[in-house]
């Protein structure tokens, strides 16, 4: 990677931290590392970073807190990082502008996976305004507001985050287990018939806009780009 995307990892566990950072940087990334709340925000205000990944439970402000502060100084992408059961700080946590929250135990490569995905949305799909255009389909991360022609769409959390995957591997064919692991993560013990039923949801949240979602016969699915007709 010629030039290097810089990251800031906030968590106060040292080990995960260490571990996390060392990954990242052997991927390419330069990382700034924070111990708390309060320190991240010092390195916001001193640094302009690609992603942000941040604790939601932390000394001093509180990954909430810290993500408010950030949104308030530019528009970055923000990854939470919260313990199994923590429902409603990932509920919280998108309505003070999350893009994604990653579980804990997590998998550093899932995690890799998700970074990636933002700063190439970031960089690649976002507008000026902060919004996603695809064709018919505009999208405000920020608030994961959908609207489809100018009208209004209401979806599950998984369906978003389904259509948001295939968004950002668009014109890839997806195999099922591929869309597990990236969208439930690699711990998912399910069976992949639950990726046809969330696709099932998807497309008739989308409506008309369903046409960009083509199933791939013995693979999966693949998402195009392409105006309707």
């Amino acid at each position: 990677m010629e030039n290097k995307y810089k990251l800031l990892l906030a968590e106060d566990d040292t080990a995960l931290r260490d571990i996390a950072a060392l990954f990242f940087r052997k991927n390419g990334f330069d990382v700034d590392t924070a111990i708390n709340g309060d320190e991240a925000c010092a390195l916001v205000d001193k640094n302009r970073y690609d992603t942000i990944i941040l604790d939601i439970m932390m000394p001093g402000k509180d990954g909430k807190e810290v993500c408010s502060y950030i949104r308030k100084k530019y528009d970055v992408p923000v990854i939470f990082l919260t313990a199994l059961g923590e429902e409603n700080d990932i509920v919280d946590g998108y309505e003070v502008g999350a893009d994604e929250y990653v579980t804990k135990p997590y998998s550093t490569k899932l995690l890799l996976v998700k970074v990636n995905a933002l700063i190439k949305r970031y960089h690649g799909l976002m507008t000026k305004n902060g919004r996603i255009v695809v064709d018919e389909i505009e999208i405000e991360p920020a608030r994961r507001y959908v609207t489809v022609n100018g009208k209004e769409v209401v979806m599950a959390p998984k369906e978003y985050e389904l259509m948001m995957y295939f968004i950002d591997n668009n014109n890839i064919a997806l195999s099922r287990d591929k869309i597990l692991d990236a969208v439930w993560g690699m711990d998912y013990e399910g069976y992949d018939r639950a990726v046809d039923t969330h696709v099932k949801k998807l497309r008739a949240a989308l409506g008309k806009a369903s046409c960009h979602i083509e199933t791939v016969v013995k693979v999966g699915y693949m998402w195009k780009n392409y105006p309707q007709k």
